[in-house]
């Protein structure tokens, strides 16, 4: 079968692998569709998971069961199907708590083993959710809006009215439209983007430029502040834009060296939240509800939709102009 794999650390070839087959409680996908997400590149630079070389990269993704292994009664060969990426342990303090996402071992299909970037991919029987008729395109949206999800629950609170988002890539949108469906009714993208800017306005959202003089007026008044960007110079910059008793959400991937300077005074004074989120936790459901009140704005935010080979150049290349989710398309 045709795949991307990454044979070892910054190295990229798209070629045949071996037909994989479903052992015991397994299921084997015939991927339709799988997205590009920022952490795949860090997986190609060693600077996520344990490098797990070689690996075939690529966990937003779905498609049709094609083979069932022994013992696999809950799918059959046929369901339309979205993958949950994560692999935990089970017996960590984490898992034991429910927060398998947190686990101490924690691995993922296009991390530590293959994924999603091949015509076919061999998971755990338990890690699908059945799609029904959803796009495929849509439904490996899953992965990314039960990030948001995870995020938007960490950082939630009944009082807030206004949320201000660093950074209108695909996450970023996608965190202002689960807001939106939250409740919140105030969502203000801050992008340098014209084009970005303009899609989170077609959206319901309002957006400003980062230099735009209307910001200032936002200083110390924001219910929800979140960073999507993963830069330590914007987390500097967004929390001064919390509002006492307001929630600071790290929600973008900044280098792990990364270090910004904060005020334990002003958390303890205006009663600050400082809020960080990580991955998804086993809601890929709640996921797909959120994807099936959303669907009407989805395909504006997938803005590629390619071959294994242009994929493969992106990861050689980098992003196209313009690029929001990219996925490819089988």
């Amino acid at each position: 079968m045709r795949a991307i794999l990454f044979p070892a650390r910054d190295t990229i070839e798209v070629t045949d692998l071996p037909e994989p087959q479903a052992g015991p409680g397994e299921v084997l996908i015939e991927v339709k569709a799988s997205g590009l997400c920022h952490t795949d590149v860090e997986v190609l630079r060693g600077n996520y998971g344990t490098g797990a070389y070689p690996v075939v990269p690529g966990h937003e993704y779905g498609g049709v069961i094609a083979a069932v292994g022994a013992g696999v009664d809950t799918v059959a060969m046929g369901d339309r199907v979205v993958v949950d990426p994560n692999l935990n342990c089970g017996s960590c303090w984490a898992c034991a708590k429910g927060w398998v996402h947190l686990c101490d071992s924690l691995g993922a299909y296009g991390v530590t083993t293959h994924g999603g970037f091949a015509e076919r991919s061999v998971v755990k029987a338990d890690a699908v959710h059945s799609i029904g008729d959803m796009p495929f395109d849509i439904a490996a949206l899953a992965e990314p809006i039960g990030c948001v999800l995870n995020g938007v629950d960490m950082a939630w609170q009944p009082h807030m009215r206004h949320a201000l988002i660093f950074g209108a890539g695909p996450m970023g949108l996608l965190l202002g439209l689960a807001l939106q469906v939250r409740g919140v009714g105030d969502v203000t993208m801050v992008e340098p983007s014209d084009a970005r800017r303009a899609l989170a306005v077609s959206l319901g959202m309002s957006a400003v430029a980062p230099s735009d003089a209307s910001l200032e007026d936002m200083t110390q008044g924001v219910d929800l502040v979140a960073d999507a960007t993963g830069r330590a110079a914007v987390v500097s910059e967004a929390l001064g834009y919390v509002a006492s008793g307001g929630t600071f959400h790290m929600f973008g991937v900044c280098p792990q060296d990364a270090r910004v300077e904060i005020s334990p005074f002003d958390i303890f004074r205006r009663q600050l939240r400082i809020v960080g989120s990580h991955s998804l936790n086993r809601n890929i459901p709640e996921s797909l509800d959120m994807l099936r009140d959303l669907e009407p704005k989805l395909s504006s935010l997938i803005s590629h939709r390619m071959t294994l080979d242009e994929m493969g150049a992106v990861f050689r290349n980098g992003l196209p102009d313009n690029a929001l989710k990219l996925q490819v398309n089988f």
